[in-house]
């Protein structure tokens, strides 16, 4: 511990008791690796304010002795966005002690940053309503990790990404002071809005503490369907068709035929939803926040009749439609085990753009690395698809670490040709740092002025983003 990591540690426990700052590394070796256990860092404190004014107190000490700080939800990062570096020269500032819901109220909640996802889930339930946006890590992330990545998940296509459902932010900027934006005006003509800058800056320009979010009128029913289709280009035409005469579709995940052959060979329980075998697949979930239920089937039908849709099934129970959604989301389990090691890229072109990227790139990559096998699946309603690339008979278990930078980079030099992003929801953390600058300067530039203003001294999750 440097001697000004250690004079703020001493003040902070003079003002705010001992369990402000721990010490102890048998209590900070848990935070200090990410999610995926790629990244692992090293830091001599972890403190853990329990208030917006504590936060700020840190915030201005730490500014003030130049001591850097990484702040921490729930490690649920899977780009190292969250863990500190190497060389101990950040404290770990966990915001998990805020973890209170200040209040639910018809259309939009107050919670704190350390707040858990599945919390305000079920706070929302309590009063007939629901926060629109889940995850597979919803046991674990945190509101304001959420925010500060501008978290995305299978109910995009309709509500759109956190920066959607934010409503207003309070937070501590790089000089101390206190942000207090949660009061939700609809109508705010003061400039460019503070909330929607730090939305997905990964905290490199404040620390969010608490967000007004959007809620909305519980699920009462829901439809959901399982698609037989030849192409990516036979999803999107669905899609196009379902959105002319519905708003209500929430979900609309493709998928190819080998990842479904995945699941079913290693995850137990599992079968196809429909008797024959097709080259692509969709699972379409419709809501309604009444009795009446969309009726998907009288949707569909029209569009298998036109044989744009070859075959499909329609959830007849609860059970039923668990059992589909339980396919997409062992995707990444069963492809794990199915296919071994693999490079896996979150990105995102344009809706329209993703059929003919889905068709081409994977050709592509496996042209330029012979014996790989290249594949996406996920949010093709929304333009995010999560590509991976297989070792295939290219390479034994090292052949990520091998190859795996040298394929990225291909990836990403054909997702820019689409004109797409290289991270659509897990953000940049450290893992995209330089791939970023690489691929988009200018944006990095612009990036490195707005920190360079408000965060002068640098203290605020260094080695992230830019």
């Amino acid at each position: 511990m440097t001697p000004a990591q250690a004079q703020l540690v001493e003040q902070l426990r003079a003002r705010f008791g001992t369990s402000v700052a721990l010490t102890d590394q048998s209590d900070i070796e848990p935070w200090l690796t990410d999610w995926r256990g790629r990244w692992h860092g090293a830091s001599p404190a972890l403190l853990q304010p329990d208030s917006v004014e504590a936060v700020a107190a840190i915030v201005t000490l730490a500014g003030d002795a130049k001591v850097a700080l990484t702040p921490q939800g729930g490690n649920s990062s899977m780009v190292g966005g969250a863990t500190p570096p190497a060389d101990g020269s950040s404290l770990i500032l966990s915001l998990r002690r805020l973890s209170s819901i200040r209040s639910v109220a018809p259309g939009h909640a107050i919670a704190e940053a350390g707040v858990i996802l599945e919390t305000l889930h079920a706070a929302a339930a309590e009063t007939g309503q629901r926060f629109p946006l889940t995850l597979g890590a919803k046991g674990s992330a945190t509101i304001g990790g959420l925010v500060s990545t501008n978290a995305g998940g299978t109910q995009v296509l309709r509500f759109g990404p956190m920066r959607a459902l934010v409503e207003g932010l309070e937070a501590v900027l790089p000089d101390g002071t206190i942000h207090r934006g949660l009061t939700g005006l609809k109508k705010d003509n003061r400039g460019p809005s503070l909330d929607q800058l730090l939305i997905g800056a990964e905290g490199m320009l404040g620390i969010v503490t608490a967000a007004r979010l959007k809620l909305v009128p519980a699920i009462v029913s829901r439809s959901v369907a399982w698609l037989g289709l030849a192409s990516p280009g036979a999803a999107l035409a669905v899609l196009c068709a379902l959105e002319a005469r519905t708003d209500r579709v929430e979900g609309f995940e493709i998928l190819p035929d080998e990842s479904l052959r995945a699941v079913l060979g290693h995850i137990p329980g599992t079968r196809s939803p429909l008797e024959e075998r097709y080259p692509w697949y969709v699972l379409v979930e419709a809501t309604s926040d009444n009795a009446e239920p969309v009726d998907l089937a009288g949707l569909l039908a029209p569009l298998v009749e036109r044989g744009i849709i070859a075959d499909a099934a329609i959830a007849a129970s609860e059970a039923q439609a668990n059992a589909m959604w339980r396919i997409r989301d062992s995707l990444s389990e069963a492809e794990r085990a199915a296919f071994g090691p693999a490079t896996q890229h979150d990105i995102s072109v344009a809706v329209e753009a993703m059929p003919d990227f889905l068709d081409h790139a994977a050709a592509e990559v496996e042209a330029a690395f012979p014996g790989t096998h290249a594949s996406g699946f996920g949010h093709l309603g929304d333009g995010n698809i999560h590509f991976h690339v297989r070792a295939g008979g290219r390479g034994g278990p090292d052949w990520v670490a091998q190859e795996g930078e040298a394929v990225s980079r291909l990836v990403h030099d054909l997702v820019k040709a689409a004109g797409g992003s290289i991270s659509a929801e897990h953000g940049i953390g450290q893992m995209k740092r330089d791939e970023l600058a690489r691929l988009d300067p200018v944006r990095v530039a612009q990036l490195k002025a707005i920190k360079a203003a408000l965060d002068p001294a640098g203290i605020m999750n260094p080695g992230k983003l830019v």
